[in-house]
């Protein structure tokens, strides 16, 4: 788990974050700019195992309906399958990814 920030600002005006180690002392401070291109640039494990969880329901959506359809109606039915199972993982996803402590 990420250490809880405080914002401050440095003399010259530029707003800095600030981790702080248990004695109250500075243990690093970084730019907010840099720091939040950071933060951007990463994604949150829930996000990720959101994605993989998606991707995988749509492979199977996907070879599922294309057993049971024709090829001309197989598009639209593949679509609409694939959104129902996309959002019921959405749902669960996030909970599995997630540790408690």
């Amino acid at each position: 788990m990420a250490s809880k920030r405080t914002t401050l600002r440095s003399s010259k005006g530029t707003k800095l974050y600030a981790v702080r180690n248990a004695d109250g002392t500075f243990k690093d401070i970084q730019t907010y700019k840099r720091a939040h291109a950071a933060d951007i640039k990463r994604a949150a494990k829930p996000e990720v195992a959101k994605k993989a969880a998606a991707k995988k329901a749509k492979k199977a959506a996907k070879k599922a309906v294309k057993k049971a359809a024709p090829k001309k109606v197989a598009k639209k039915t593949v679509k609409k399958a694939v959104k129902k199972a996309v959002k019921k993982v959405a749902k669960k996803a996030p909970k599995k990814a997630v540790k408690k402590r």
